[in-house]
């Protein structure tokens, strides 16, 4: 059986093909993106930018896995969490696909295909996910029926931390990826030094809200190079979120850490999580880029098992839910 997954929670419309054996077939999207200076993302923007660029993504989606939409057993789409107009877009789509050639349709969450993709292309097993994007920031574990929470930001998410402060800096959106070059090219990073900025943890959370506050100041100041900023403040906040994630991994008694979203991305925080796992004896899985961003097949897997475990509703049934938490929802089919 073929699905066809879209996703369509933020920035990224993507559309992919898989096997219900696991196999991608194809894994496509388009991102809304600003240049230099500009704002992020206004909903609504971002909303016409999918409903833009959906057919052409559909279509490269299915030329390049070679089959055709009649070829297609299931269809699936990201129902929650995110922005409410751009999940609208991609639940409107895959209605649409999925009423006019009569396929099964399932909804699915966004932060648990993060998961479950990455269980299926690093072959963990009972990973402890350090769920570190745009939005979310979340420590997940299996635990009773469900993926809890251990623990999760108070305040915003880290990749809109990087982006805000990326926006202040000048540096348009994304700003991750941005402030990670400028951080390799740091002169404290060769001395072994680093800037004083607030860290806070709390219990098994963390908060950044001061922290972007703090940064804002010091950019503004002048005293600083924004090289030296963007270094100091990946040391910070990633040590934050490797220290909740040892926490969380002590307090299970699991052995693995497995990264997702698209801040896993960053090579320091990859490098960071894989030396506290060695140290603590537990094993670090890093998923390719393509399967950690915002991605298609992570839905089309995610609505596979869904399907095969028996959750079935009529078309006209599925809805969004912008915020459902990971731990809303029952784990049927572990």
């Amino acid at each position: 059986m073929y699905c066809l997954g879209i996703e369509s929670t933020a920035h990224t419309f993507g559309v992919a093909i898989m096997e219900d054996s696991g196999r991608v077939l194809s894994n496509e999207k388009v991102m809304f993106m600003t240049e230099e200076g500009e704002g992020g993302m206004i909903p609504n923007e971002v909303a016409k930018h999918h409903r833009l660029h959906r057919d052409e993504v559909i279509k490269k989606a299915l030329d390049t896995a070679g089959i055709m939409i009649k070829d297609i057993g299931l269809v699936s789409f990201s129902m929650s969490p995110g922005l409410a107009p751009s999940l609208v877009v991609g639940m409107e789509t895959a209605k649409d696909i999925a009423r006019t050639n009569k396929i099964p349709l399932v909804g699915v969450n966004h932060c648990i295909a993060h998961l479950e993709i990455g269980n299926l292309m690093t072959k963990s097993n009972d990973p402890v996910l350090l769920y570190a994007s745009g939005v979310n920031t979340q420590v997940i574990a299996y635990e009773g029926g469900k993926y809890r929470i251990f623990g999760e930001t108070l305040d915003i998410g880290v990749g809109n931390f990087l982006d805000s402060f990326a926006r202040h800096c000048g540096l348009g959106f994304p700003g991750g990826p941005k402030l990670e070059k400028l951080a390799l090219n740091s002169g404290m990073k060769k001395k072994g030094e680093i800037i004083e900025l607030p860290y806070s943890v709390k219990g098994m959370d963390v908060s950044f809200g001061g922290l972007l506050t703090n940064l804002k100041q010091k950019f503004d100041s002048k005293k600083y190079k924004i090289e030296d900023l963007a270094f100091s403040m990946q040391e910070t906040v990633f040590a934050m979120l490797i220290e909740v994630s040892e926490r969380a991994i002590a307090h299970t008694g699991k052995k693995e850490l497995l990264l997702g979203g698209g801040v896993a991305c960053n090579s320091r925080l990859q490098e960071m999580a894989k030396i506290m796992c060695k140290e603590r004896g537990a094993e670090c899985f890093v998923p390719e880029r393509q399967f950690l961003v915002d991605n298609a097949a992570m839905i089309s897997w995610l609505g596979i098992l869904e399907h095969k475990a028996g959750v079935k509703k009529e078309i006209d049934e599925w809805d969004i839910d912008p915020y459902e938490r990971t731990d809303d929802v029952e784990v049927i089919w572990r």
